[in-house]
């Protein structure tokens, strides 16, 4: 009788007693018909987990009984997708080929929603922060998306992880010089990464990696944006930076360019008090240095081709390039009181300076099976050239004088790598590469004095000088990655063989020849815990060699008594790096310890005579440095989004040679929170703050420092233009202020920067489909350390 009175309510209803889903099938792929690889999460409509799994490519799930379902797609090469299912009168529901993106897209019977999180972190553990849709990209430079990015600091041009040190940055893979960062269009970029234990593959220099992820052309068509950015600010002065990209694509080929002009000004003021009490060498010299910079030109520009033989096989080309004119001057004020004299000495430079960088990459990538084994060839050049031509004048002593002082650079890097990666089966990966470098880099400096505007000039031998330095890196590396039951095991070993010569004519002439074989073992572990947390653990070896500017000992000139110097004794610093982490109900733990032998450090030391200084890149000896960090971001809906973070951070530095005095340590607190909030109509808004403590760490002493930023943005015309308010630094709090005591004098500094700032931006998308990421498998040159 029920069973009869059921089947009468299903034919009222319209409703089969079989009306339900019994399987799902579905391809994942971009927008160029590639697969993409990732986890799937298979739950009920309130949560309940029905089945997961992971895929490459293709997804398969069978046994299933139900109405309603919700497929979760997630990987680090695509937001995480959502796709709601519902019966719609077939049992096995193929949803065909799936391409993630950011907006809402209609297939049949599934509606994917996709809410990109601003920031996630992967199953390995690093950050993942997503730019591409996000307030973010209305940034006028990645560095100021790094300053905004938790556990990222930036500090005279050094980006560092908190806890770790100096970071390298790679461009789709591919390591780049710093230089190149001004020179990314943001409204490119869709993420970027933070690689807090780097495997073997990576380049071995530097504490942690940065990969950024830009876009490139997707579907078929011309599409491009154009994105104007008009900053303001009562210290700085006015800039205007207009970004332009373009990209065609037709069947199997993508052609792209890109092109940015900079233009208005900059300034920088460093306040420096040097002090030596003791009685029988007194000495206070109290010195302002105010740089006025002129962006004459500033032009970064960029094209690329890539063809697709098939969808596992690629071949791509491009070619990089700037031309920077930067004028300005530079004011120095300095106020020196003896036991004998009380007199303040100055100089005005105007500076005329000039840079040319390009650089061609050539790559090719094939996939060779199915589970994402794989080849890589690449070949890389790069060209560096900067000519300098510095008029001074100098008053304050006994007569003025005046110079004149140039300097050119040429600094050439070749490249080829290859790689190779094997798959045995899903959880068995075998990855190997063998890589060769060659950096050239040679200078000319030159001062000539005289003693009128006019000349005549005469020139000065001790000032002047020439460098040439050739290095040569042949490095070799190997990585396993296997689970022993639930255990997770990445195992790897990278070697590099160095071998270097410098030469270079200041003081009495200077020859160096060296070579040596430095080995980076690297071990990561993890174990799954209940409730789909995960305990790991790493071990790292990493290097940082000095950059290639602090090696040249050519003088740089900031006043009378005051000099920036190359040291070519400088020695690599080398870390052993150990971290546990784990994910906890959405928190993000992680504990560590890192041992830098010769750590690369910089101080004003005593110069040829009893008031000048040196400013000059120093090797210390150790630096231990232990970091205890959470975690945890949060959202209501879809509308407000937050991620917050708190670390503590505490280190002694030690020192055998420069006599430096020791003093007390203590931990440095670090917080950081940014929250966006979508509201209706387009309109986003972002609040985002970070605070960093007072650190004392034996040696030296660093002050607190801050940021609070807010913004909103306005999207119009289906989402294509987009019209941003900024406001940074609204305290004026970002200045980097410390003291130390270095052999018998006391050092104080205060430098403040440009971040106090209003900006208005205006981006606009056109053309047809939105792009997809490039492929990540790039190649690793050395130019890193040309800055």
């Amino acid at each position: 009788m029920k069973s009869t009175f059921l089947l009468f309510l299903c034919l009222l209803t319209g409703t089969s007693l079989y009306a339900q889903v019994k399987s799902i099938s579905a391809k994942v792929a971009d927008a160029k018909g590639m697969p993409l690889a990732g986890n799937f999460l298979l739950t009920d409509t309130v949560g309940k987990l029905i089945k997961n799994g992971s895929f490459n490519g293709n997804i398969a799930i069978t046994g299933l009984n139900n109405t309603r379902l919700r497929l979760k797609l997630s990987s680090i090469l695509f937001a995480d997708t959502i796709i709601n299912i519902r019966y719609a009168g077939k049992t096995d529901v193929d949803l065909g080929t799936i391409m993630p993106e950011e907006n809402t897209t209609t297939l049949g019977q599934v509606t994917i929603t996709s809410s990109a999180p601003l920031m996630r972190y992967g199953n390995n553990g690093n950050l993942e922060v997503n730019v591409a849709g996000t307030i973010l990209a209305s940034s006028s430079s990645v560095n100021e998306i790094l300053s905004r990015t938790p556990g990222i600091t930036v500090n005279e041009g050094i980006i560092s992880l908190q806890g770790k040190g100096e970071a390298i940055i790679y461009l789709n893979g591919t390591l780049i010089p710093g230089e190149r960062l001004a020179g990314i269009p943001t409204s490119q970029i869709t993420r970027i990464e933070i690689i807090a234990n780097p495997s073997a593959r990576y380049d071995a220099g530097g504490r942690a990696v940065i990969n950024i992820t830009t876009k490139a052309p997707g579907g078929n068509g011309l599409s491009g944006r154009v994105s104007q950015h008009l900053t303001v600010s009562n210290f700085a002065g006015t800039n205007a930076n207009t970004f332009a990209d373009l990209g065609y694509t037709k069947d199997k080929l993508s052609l792209s360019a890109n092109i940015v002009l900079l233009k208005g000004s900059g300034r920088e003021l460093l306040y420096t008090v040097r002090n030596r009490p003791d009685t029988s060498e007194y000495l206070n010299s109290a010195l302002t240095t105010d740089w006025n910079r002129d962006f004459n030109v500033y032009a970064t520009y960029g094209i690329g081709a890539r063809y697709s033989f098939s969808s596992r096989s690629i071949l791509s080309l491009s070619y990089s390039g700037n031309r920077d004119r930067l004028g300005g001057t530079v004011n120095s004020r300095n106020q020196i009181t003896t036991l004998t004299t009380d007199n303040i000495y100055g100089s005005n430079i105007v500076r005329d300076e000039l840079r040319k960088n390009n650089a061609i990459v050539a790559d090719f990538t094939k996939n060779t099976d199915t589970l994402g084994s794989g080849i890589f060839f690449s070949a890389q050049y790069s060209g560096y050239r900067t000519d300098n031509e510095d008029r001074i004048e100098e008053f304050g002593g006994p007569v003025p004088r005046y110079l004149q002082n140039t300097f050119f650079q040429r600094l050439n890097i070749a490249s080829i790598q290859a790689d190779r990666t094997k798959f045995f089966r899903k959880d068995l990966k075998l990855e190997a590469g063998l890589r060769f470098s060659n950096v050239g880099n040679n200078s000319d400096t030159r001062f000539l004095i005289g003693n009128n505007p006019g000349g005549p000039y005469l020139p000065d031998e001790t000032l002047s000088s020439l460098f040439d330095y050739n290095e040569t890196i042949a490095a070799a590396y190997a990585s396993l990655s296997a689970k022993t039951g639930k255990l997770g095991i990445i195992l790897g070993v990278r070697s590099e063989w160095t071998t270097y010569k410098l030469s270079t004519t200041a003081g009495e002439g200077q020859d160096f020849s060296k070579d040596y074989l430095n080995t980076f073992p690297n071990l990561q572990l993890e174990f799954p815990l209940a409730n789909g947390n995960k305990l790991r653990a790493s071990y790292n070896a990493r290097i940082t060699r000095p950059r290639y500017q602090a090696l040249n000992p050519f003088v740089t000139y900031q006043d009378a008594f005051t000099t920036i110097e190359g040291n070519p004794n400088l020695v690599p610093e080398k870390a052993h790096a150990f971290e546990i982490g784990t994910n906890f109900k959405r928190m993000e733990l992680k504990i560590g310890y890192t041992y830098t032998i010769d750590p690369l450090s910089g101080a004003a030391l005593r110069g040829n005579t009893p008031e000048s200084y040196v400013l000059k890149s120093i090797n210390r000896s150790s630096d231990h440095t232990f970091l205890a960090s959470v975690t945890r971001p949060f959202s209501i809906g879809d509308w407000w989004q937050s991620i917050n973070t708190v670390s503590i951070t505490y280190g002694r530095s030690f020192d055998d040679q420069y006599n430096y005095a020791t003093g007390k340590v203590t931990p440095q607190a670090y917080l950081y929170t940014s929250n966006t909030f979508s509201l209706k109509h387009g309109i986003k808004l972002q609040l985002l703050a970070w605070y960093l403590g007072d650190r004392y760490y034996g040696i030296r002493h660093d002050d607190k420092r801050s940021i609070i930023t807010a913004g909103v943005e306005k999207s119009m015309i289906q989402g294509k233009l987009k019209i941003g308010l900024t406001a940074n630094d609204i305290f004026n709090r970002s200045i980097a202020e410390g003291d130390y005591n270095v052999g018998k004098t006391q050092v104080y500094y205060n430098r403040r920067y440009g971040n106090n700032y209003f900006k208005l931006t205006a981006t606009y998308r056109f053309g047809g489909t939105e792009a997809t990421p490039q492929p990540q498998r790039q190649a690793q040159p050395e130019n890193n350390r040309a800055n």
